[in-house]
């Protein structure tokens, strides 16, 4: 828990960094009225846009990404707030293929895209991140998201982890996807072990049986680094899927909450979450009741967020 320094009561800001959205008064409005929900980390997250789930490039620098006086303006709001920043950029698909489909031959074919020029390239946008993080402070980087085919690469990524400490000293951290937090053999290379916790809501302690004996064994802290629920029906038994047809439901988005929060208050070993998500350009709080997405502001959630957070802090602080 040291390397955390407390709860993680936190909130991804931002996705996907869209450029443009991240300045300007409607964002610092967005970032205010997050901080307001008893926060006190954030992940500030944005995305890179390969083509396709076999392109070796990640341009990094070009649009739709944000720039980096965007990342930079965001992290100093946030510090500004009192905020601890998680700096987090992840790899997209712009065919729309999910990034845990990002994935290449077992062995190198002449002729063929390989697992190391995708590496070289993804390396360079990670390391371009951690510069940035350093530079700015931020408490904590995550090094990637939920890279399922990419989760085997073993040597590549402990060789990603030893450039990324070259230029950043701050804890690293590796957001795996749900489900494989007991298949990943690299633990041992980065300082936090966090996931995606989309977990149906009657499965919640089943999961964290089967997750607390890696956490005992890695000997370092855990959270979840994504976790929540849309407001919609039908959503807490498939959190993780924000294309489900539903009707909007601020209702069953708290009742996800309560399952969540009472299964992890149970484990000590949990640090903390930090939910999905928080936009840049927030919708109007008139118009929450209408709104089916994972952001609880201005729904029956956020108040319960905002009380639970505030518990969890005071407790800690005791």
């Amino acid at each position: 828990m040291s390397v955390l320094d407390g709860p993680v009561c936190g909130m991804t800001w931002g996705w996907t960094g869209v450029r443009g959205t991240w300045t300007g008064p409607d964002a610092d409005a967005s970032m205010r009225a997050m901080a307001d929900h008893g926060v006190n980390w954030t992940a500030l997250a944005y995305a890179a846009l390969q083509q396709t789930p076999i392109s070796t490039e990640i341009p990094f620098d070009e649009a739709p990404t944000v720039t980096d006086d965007e990342i930079v303006h965001a992290i100093r709001a946030a510090h500004d707030l009192g905020l601890k920043v998680c700096l987090k950029p992840v790899v997209n698909v712009a065919d729309g293929a999910w990034r845990a489909h990002i994935g290449f031959f077992d062995r190198d074919v002449p002729g063929e895209p390989t697992w190391g020029e995708w590496f070289a390239s993804y390396t360079a946008f990670i390391v371009h991140a951690a510069r940035l993080a350093e530079a700015e402070g931020c408490e904590m980087l995550c090094i990637g998201c939920e890279m399922v085919r990419a989760d085997a690469r073993e040597a590549e990524w402990r060789a990603l982890v030893a450039e990324v400490r070259e230029v950043y000293s701050g804890p690293i951290t590796y957001n795996c996807d749900k489900y494989q937090e007991d298949r990943l053999t690299w633990w041992d290379a980065v300082d936090v072990i966090s996931s995606s916790g989309y977990y149906p809501i009657d499965e919640w302690d089943e999961q964290l049986d089967r997750i607390a004996p890696v956490v005992a064994a890695s000997g370092k802290p855990f959270f979840f680094m994504e976790a929540g629920c849309p407001s919609r029906t039908g959503s807490p038994a498939r959190p993780n899927d924000w294309a489900l047809p539903g009707e909007p439901s601020g209702a069953e988005q708290l009742r996800y909450y309560r399952a969540m929060y009472e299964a992890i208050g149970r484990r000590d070993w949990v640090a903390g979450t930090m939910l999905w998500d928080w936009p840049a350009r927030l919708y109007a709080e008139a118009d929450a009741a209408g709104n089916d997405d994972y952001c609880p502001y201005g729904k029956p959630a956020g108040a319960y967020l905002r009380d639970t957070y505030l518990e969890l802090r005071e407790k800690a602080s005791a």
